[in-house]
């Protein structure tokens, strides 16, 4: 049985949030997951929002199931006894798939994961040839294969797992971009002409991490596609949950928190890119890994 990663909690469809200014945490292994903060952001200006990346555990694709569902328990307990989140955005696809069941049954915070968005490329493509562009850890899982099944079984759909792209989108955040051919050879995969002259129109990004390279993307693609960022779903589920701002709320928004649990990566170049998604206080909460 597939679980729905983006249902909540247990809890109904809409419910009026106890704090009229929430808290939301948004979750990540590194800095994937502030293509989906923007999004949350702009659909709730007012909330007060903690970004955190567990860069010390960085890749989580590194990890077996048994040691990131430990992980993601362990840092999860602390930054919930730290912040007391409202909800918690898991803006990882491979914690949503792997760590969302636990994460539910041990807390009872409200945890919005990430799904890839496959269900909206098979609605938005005409050639019926889509690629979903993932790790290698999501395009291995059951639960994306099941996915693929289940919405785009009408579709010709190609599965790519790009080994090095999560790791490229860190370095251009840090300001040290991969050449154009790194890039260029890591997505080459998506695009597909099949022998009755169809060619792939839509590629679903489904890791967090991709929509940070989508400027370099469009402009390296062979041919013109339709890029599908899950972020904004994010977004609107996390209105159904916590209700919609309230209409008098300021467009300016409150500076984020962003709390690294290494916190080694931290440069100049990577300050001013986290100061450009509204992160311009900065903390780190160690908690390293120990690897086995």
């Amino acid at each position: 049985m597939r679980i729905d990663l983006m249902a909540g909690a247990t809890l109904s469809a809409a419910y009026p949030a106890q704090n009229p200014q929430p808290t939301i945490l948004v979750f990540d292994s590194g800095l994937g997951g502030l293509t989906v903060l923007d999004q949350v952001r702009h659909a709730r200006p007012d909330a007060r929002y903690i970004y955190v990346a567990d860069d010390a555990a960085f890749p989580y694709g590194g990890l077996s199931e048994a040691a990131l569902v430990d992980r993601v328990l362990a840092v999860m307990g602390r930054l919930l006894a730290l912040h007391a989140p409202d909800l918690v955005v898991i803006a990882c696809n491979t914690a949503s798939t792997v760590v969302l069941p636990s994460l539910r049954q041990r807390f009872v915070t409200p945890f919005v994961g990430v799904v890839p968005p496959i269900k909206p490329a098979a609605a938005a493509t005409r050639s019926r040839v889509v690629t979903l562009l993932a790790t290698p850890g999501t395009v291995a899982r059951s639960y994306t294969r099941d996915l693929v099944a289940t919405y785009a079984g009408a579709c010709d759909v190609t599965l790519v797992g790009a080994p090095n792209l999560a790791r490229f989108a860190e370095a251009e955040m840090a300001g040290e971009p991969v050449a154009d051919a790194a890039l260029s050879a890591e997505i080459a995969p998506c695009f597909v002409t099949r022998d009755d002259g169809r060619r792939t129109d839509v590629v679903c990004l489904s890791c967090t991490h991709y929509p940070l390279l989508l400027p370099r993307f469009e402009r390296l693609a062979p041919w013109p596609v339709t890029w599908i960022d899950p972020a904004p779903a994010i977004a609107r589920r996390v209105v159904q949950l916590l209700g919609a701002a309230p209409e008098e709320v300021s467009t300016a928004s409150p500076d984020v928190l962003g709390t690294f649990t290494g916190g080694t990566g931290l440069s100049a170049a990577l300050e001013r890119s986290l100061a450009g998604h509204g992160i311009r206080s900065l903390t780190v909460e160690s908690m390293p890994l120990a690897r086995q």
